[in-house]
């Protein structure tokens, strides 16, 4: 019998949401549970319920002090956590715990050989830094899963994202770093909120071309943004084009945030894509994996605030992987 796919899901995966943000409601995993299993891939993967994370698994990349500070404005379910839109909620540090968990424990599993590849729908929060939650990203799983992995020895690591917004949490966190190798294609941050196409911003922005990394790490980091409206003939040049460059760098180990916040409609964003060009990405994401990392690819779902759009994107990715 062939090594398994694992596909992490639970109730509290499932809380991370705001019932105050039409857009971002606690439901998005359970619109795409509904797909997959309509397309009958549980039945072709192993389900595996989300655990919540150990407080040494959050501290391999957080500050104590953040974790005391999360956890303490969380419990009054008041205020928020950054400068404004992330709201304190217990209902969602719950959430974040068990993101954590879940992605940590598919990383044992996958390095034990009991699954060759993992995904994990609501994880990906790119966005978070040390001591710092920002835009609903309370605790960085990717960056976590990364430090675990370069404590393990592994290197180099692949970060691939292709979620809409760019993961700048992760990028800060290694840019200096030539051990993480990072590939990541977004909307174009001139265009994004608090800006738009009809009234694109002027100033710095992350994730721009000249981001290669800093020090040792020059040439290590990879950034492609995209210009809003762009379709999946531009995506998948972009995509050539990181490939090519991951390729080059031989990863020992991929961890790749395949956001479907680029897909058309969703309202975050202003990209034009279909659920082809992720199926597409990550079909030869899994093939690079094969040859540099003996299959070893973890998927973090990302973004995607269009209902409508979670099931047929998600389960692209996965029928990818399967």
């Amino acid at each position: 019998m062939s090594t398994p796919v694992g596909i992490y899901f639970g109730q509290e995966l499932g809380d991370y949401g705001y019932e105050e943000k039409p857009w971002f409601q606690p439901d998005r995993l359970d619109a795409f549970l509904a797909e997959l299993r309509a397309r009958g891939l549980d039945r072709r993967a192993q389900m595996i319920p989300a655990p919540p994370a150990a407080d040494a698994d959050i501290l391999l990349f957080h500050l104590p002090a953040h974790l005391e500070r999360v956890r303490r404005l969380c419990a009054t379910n008041e205020g928020a956590l950054d400068h404004g839109p992330t709201f304190a909620r217990r209902s969602v540090e719950i959430a974040a715990t068990h993101v954590v968990g879940a992605v940590m424990d598919a990383v044992a599993k996958i390095l034990a050989g009991e699954l060759v590849r993992a995904f994990v729908p609501i994880a990906g929060f790119h966005h978070a830094h040390p001591s710092e939650a920002r835009s609903y990203c309370l605790y960085n799983d990717a960056a976590i899963a990364i430090t675990s992995l370069l404590a393990r020895g592994l290197a180099p690591i692949g970060y691939v994202d292709i979620d809409v917004h760019h993961g700048d949490g992760v990028y800060a966190a290694f840019d200096s770093d030539p051990r993480v190798v990072i590939a990541d294609i977004h909307e174009d941050g001139h265009t994004m909120w608090p800006h738009s196409p009809e009234a694109p911003g002027s100033g710095t922005v992350s994730g721009q071309r000249d981001d290669v990394g800093e020090g040792a790490a020059v040439g290590t980091k990879l950034n492609l943004p995209l210009a809003a409206g762009a379709t999946d003939a531009d995506f998948n040049r972009a995509w050539d084009e990181a490939e090519a460059f991951l390729e080059a760098q031989q990863p020992a180990f991929l961890v790749f945030v395949s956001g479907v916040d680029g897909l058309d409609g969703d309202p975050m964003a202003h990209l034009r894509l279909t659920p082809a060009s992720i199926s597409r990405a990550t079909t030869r994401l899994r093939a690079m994996a094969n040859r540099h990392a003996g299959g070893r690819l973890l998927v973090l779902g990302g973004g995607g605030y269009e209902k409508a759009n979670l099931g047929p994107g998600w389960c692209a990715v996965v029928e990818a992987l399967l």
